[in-house]
């Protein structure tokens, strides 16, 4: 009950693992599934950003299969200790979230799209759980790579709790900030549900939609909704 509720709960600077200089284990430079390079360069023109939203299995297999998304990693980002293992995340004592890197074609597929999906596939009000997954590393977050997703997460984000506010459920606890390290996860976590088709996802949803911007019908909004 102790480390429960010690996982529940972000550690310090002083409380955190230390980490080290360099990553512990070899870093792949190609997607399982789509033959993309899961590390820069990105294709000229390209954006990316970073999303939270439980376990990192199922939440990477979301956005691979989005038309206009050209890569995706799984990883560790959002907290303290540089370069962790998987075990050290799942520790609690590094702060870190798994989350997923998306590297997508804006011509193709619009961050807001990528908004809709994040919001409508995961329960963003759950704190440092998601489902029966419980620990600060399967906490909601968003971490954004430029002022513009900063401000679109953020209009998402109270869009979707008034949403879910009209269902009496909320409020919304996704983290979003500026993008800091993304620290590649070990290989074999990579497009995992590629490689073990039958393997866990926990992802579920709230069944509330996740309304347009303002201005945009609901059907220009991307064809994911």
């Amino acid at each position: 009950m102790i480390f429960n509720r010690q996982k529940s709960k972000l550690p310090t600077a002083d409380q955190a693992l230390p980490g080290r200089n360099a990553p512990g284990f070899p870093i792949p430079e190609i997607h399982a599934v789509n033959g993309a390079r899961i590390t820069p360069p990105w294709p000229e023109g390209a954006e990316s950003a970073v999303f939270g939203l439980g376990c990192f299995w199922g939440a990477e297999r979301l956005f691979w299969n989005l038309p206009g998304v050209i890569t995706t990693a799984v990883g560790y980002a959002g907290g303290i200790s540089p370069h962790p293992t998987y075990e050290e995340v799942c520790s609690g004592r590094t702060g870190h979230a798994e989350v997923v890197l998306v590297v997508f074609d804006p011509q193709r597929i619009s961050f807001d799209d990528l908004l809709k999906v994040f919001f409508e596939e995961h329960d963003p009000t759950q704190g440092m759980r998601q489902g029966n997954d419980a620990g600060t590393q399967y906490r909601s977050a968003i971490y954004y790579e430029s002022d513009e997703q900063g401000r679109r997460a953020q209009a998402a984000r109270d869009r979707y709790a008034d949403a879910l506010e009209k269902k009496s459920l909320g409020p919304v606890t996704t983290e979003i900030a500026p993008a800091g390290p993304f620290y590649y996860a070990e290989e074999h976590h990579q497009q995992y549900l590629h490689k073990i088709p039958n393997g866990y996802c926990g992802l579920a949803g709230t069944g509330v939609a996740c309304p347009a911007p303002a201005g945009v019908a609901a059907g220009e909004a991307g064809a994911h909704g």
